[in-house]
């Protein structure tokens, strides 16, 4: 499973990076929407997670760009919107999951769980 994670904030979310790192699913990084974008071409991940912090792109903004470029890719937010107001800004994104802004293993491992069952 070849994850993207999307943010400028890699050093604070290390034990969430660790968490993704099971199991060899090392994920490749970029700090912005844009350099997303084309990792999203090259290295066609099979999860996106993007961070809502990002400096050139609104989180919601660039899952619809994602879409457009693969339908087929599973989306993931780290966001601190409450459940209720990321589910109406979400709706029709199909995004499979939002995360806590500071999200940790454990985050991580309920997300791989959820691939990997959308994936079987």
């Amino acid at each position: 499973m070849k994850i993207l994670l999307v943010t400028t904030r890699s050093d604070e979310l290390q034990e969430f990076i660790s968490g993704l790192n099971l199991k060899n699913r090392k994920p490749v990084l970029a700090e912005s929407g844009t350099r997303a974008l084309e990792l999203v071409g090259s290295i066609k991940p099979d999860l996106v997670v993007l961070d809502g912090n990002l400096p050139d792109y609104n989180a919601m903004t660039l899952i619809r760009e994602i879409v457009t470029l693969d339908a087929m890719i599973n989306t993931a937010v780290i966001t601190r919107m409450t459940g209720k107001e990321f589910h109406e800004k979400s709706e029709g994104l199909g995004v499979l999951q939002a995360l806590p802004e500071n999200p940790g293993s454990e985050d991580a491992r309920k997300l791989i769980l959820n691939m990997e069952t959308l994936l079987s």
